[in-house]
């Protein structure tokens, strides 16, 4: 059994429960995370006074579309803002040592299989894969809305 999580201020963490990712095409994008292997979990409006109090946004509207990772702990949130409408950063595409959240990673069985799957959902490679040492090979790829992932397929 793994040691549990370090206390803080007397709470413990019990899980990251998801990561929140804006699209600006919700079909666009469940689509490309079907083609990596997520399913989708569900997919509902968001908006009212709660919600926007939440995040800090006046009369926010926006629709989630939850994914998960078949049989394994994890999940996206993909949301889509249509009030306020989501503000595209300057540059539109930014380099990888941008401030912030950078990028998922995700353990694939083979790389270029993945690829493959993905090239047609619009995936671009940002550099080249690469092995590191004898132990993985890399890369990472954006996809739609700019989304910057990882690939990581273990070689031992």
């Amino acid at each position: 059994m793994s040691d549990p999580a370090p206390i803080v201020g007397g709470m413990t963490i019990q899980r990251m429960d998801n990561v929140g990712i804006v699209v600006d095409d919700l079909d666009a994008a469940v689509a490309f995370f079907t083609a990596l292997g997520m399913e989708l979990e569900g997919r509902m409006p968001i908006d009212g006074r709660w919600a926007g109090s939440v995040v800090g946004l006046d009369e926010m509207r926006s629709e989630i579309a939850m994914m998960r990772i078949p049989n394994a702990p994890g999940r996206l949130e993909l949301a889509k803002y249509h009030s306020p409408e989501a503000i595209t950063p300057e540059p539109a595409v930014t380099p990888a040592n941008t401030l912030g959240l950078h990028r998922v990673m995700f353990a694939v069985d083979d790389i270029e299989d993945t690829l493959a799957r993905l090239r047609p959902h619009g995936a671009e490679l940002v550099g080249e894969v690469t092995r590191f040492e004898d132990s993985y090979l890399l890369c990472y790829l954006r996809g739609p809305s700019g989304i910057i992932l990882a690939l990581a397929e273990q070689l031992s």
